[in-house]
């Protein structure tokens, strides 16, 4: 019984090549017709070639310029110089799928009438973005770098292409981050603005009791009752009476001098620091650094990249084949069960 199981579940090699060997005349006519019509069919005259160029670059740390030149106690000078990691290159590749970039590429060379779109389609957008994705990609390498590859009909395009794009990385991003770097440079210059006003009214108070004889309180106050007090033992009271002057002056605007002083004192700190913040934020608003390292610029292709012929027609010729061969057993199956 066991005999007849696998009898019956026995489909060998042998068999198959018998198969085929008695269906080979149709197999190899069909095989054959699929041979040279996927070679004719993907030859330039009817589909167009195209060329392809690549950009790779690596993204930048992303450290501010100002905290990376001008910060105190800063020990990570160097990463205005080091590359960045996985965040920053999933970034930079989110930044090249904005739509900024695109409509600019697209305005720049006109791909709206390169790629034959009619203007007056009621779908012209949505053709021409799957036109855009399909001949633009971009991708995230094994090294955390990043990589542009264009494709088009024309060879020096393509190249223009990736390379623009390439360069709109800074421009998009500068855009993105000068837009709240104004801002916080707006709320520092005004915050340093209104310090710096304020240490002037305190400097002006001060000098106010300066004029009235309130220069140092402590060590004129020591001085002047040690005076005093030896006026007054020396019966001198024209020169006492003098002091006593000077001494009320010092008692009522004594206190108000020294805590003018102190404030003042700690405010120029607050205004040192407001000042150094304003700085930061003026360079971070001012100044731009690239973001990206390029490592290959692309350059005009030497050979087309689409169609492959070769892979097209070798494809062709297997499927063609298999799917003979299996619409052959169907039939043959087919006709059994008929019988």
């Amino acid at each position: 019984m066991a005999k007849d199981k696998n009898q019956g579940l026995d489909f060998d090699s042998s068999n198959l090549l018998l198969f085929i060997v008695r269906w080979k005349k149709p197999l190899i006519i069909i095989t054959l017709a699929a041979t040279v019509l996927s070679a004719i069919f993907s030859a330039p005259m009817f589909v167009t070639p195209k060329f392809e160029s690549t950009v790779i670059m690596f993204p930048t740390s992303t450290a501010s310029i100002s905290k990376s030149l001008l910060a105190k106690n800063n020990n990570s000078k160097e990463d205005i110089l080091s590359f960045g990691e996985e965040e920053q290159a999933e970034q930079l590749i989110q930044i090249l799928n904005s739509d900024e970039i695109r409509s600019r590429v697209v305005e720049k060379y006109g791909l709206m009438k390169h790629y034959e779109i009619d203007s007056t389609d009621v779908y012209k957008q949505t053709k021409l973005f799957k036109e855009y994705e399909s001949n633009i990609t971009y991708k995230r390498t094994e090294f955390q770098s990043v990589r542009i590859d264009v494709l088009d009909t024309d060879r020096l395009l393509a190249a223009k292409i990736a390379n623009d794009i390439a360069e709109l990385v800074d421009s998009v991003k500068n855009r993105m981050q000068k837009e709240r770097a104004f801002k916080a440079m707006a709320i520092s210059e005004a915050e340093y603005a209104e310090m710096k006003a304020y240490v002037k009214e305190l400097e002006d108070s001060l000098n106010t009791l300066r004029g009235m004889g309130v220069n140092d309180y402590e060590s004129m106050s020591e001085r002047f009752n040690e005076a005093y007090a030896k006026a007054i033992l020396e019966g001198k009271s024209a020169a006492a009476e003098k002091l006593a002057v000077q001494l009320k002056i010092l008692s009522q605007y004594g206190g108000a001098y020294v805590s003018i002083r102190d404030m003042l004192e700690h405010e120029k700190e607050q205004l040192s620091h407001l000042r150094a913040k304003y700085q930061e934020a003026k360079v971070d608003a001012e100044q731009t650094l690239p973001h990206k390292f390029i490592v290959n610029s692309a350059f005009p292709a030497e050979k087309k990249s689409y169609p492959i012929r070769w892979l097209i027609v070798l494809v062709s010729t297997l499927s063609t084949f298999i799917l003979s061969l299996l619409v052959i057993i169907a039939y043959e199956n087919v006709s059994k069960a008929k019988i």
